[in-house]
């Protein structure tokens, strides 16, 4: 369930903070994300796959500390990332 480059470009330009900006907490959240929708689609379809769970709980839990942090520092940063992202609401 890992996101091809163009994917990954396509995350990487929506959300970067400046031209050269690879993987500042905006852009990891965002990847994150994609891969926690992808990888609960599949688990939506393939109910036994317990490795993949495993994987999407780790997942779910370096996101919310990735949020935390973000939180921790920028009150405005951590709403606009959610809004864009649509997630927590």
């Amino acid at each position: 369930m890992s996101l091809d480059t163009t994917e990954k470009q396509k995350l990487i330009n929506k959300h970067q903070t400046h031209a050269t900006d690879t993987g500042s907490i905006e852009v990891q959240v965002a990847m994150l994300s994609e891969k926690i929708t992808k990888l609960s689609g599949h688990l939506q379809t393939n109910n036994h796959d317990f490795s993949s769970r495993q994987g999407l709980l780790k997942m779910i839990g370096r996101r919310k500390r990735l949020l935390n942090y973000v939180r921790e520092k920028s009150e405005k940063r951590y709403s606009d990332l959610i809004k864009n992202l649509g997630i927590r609401g």
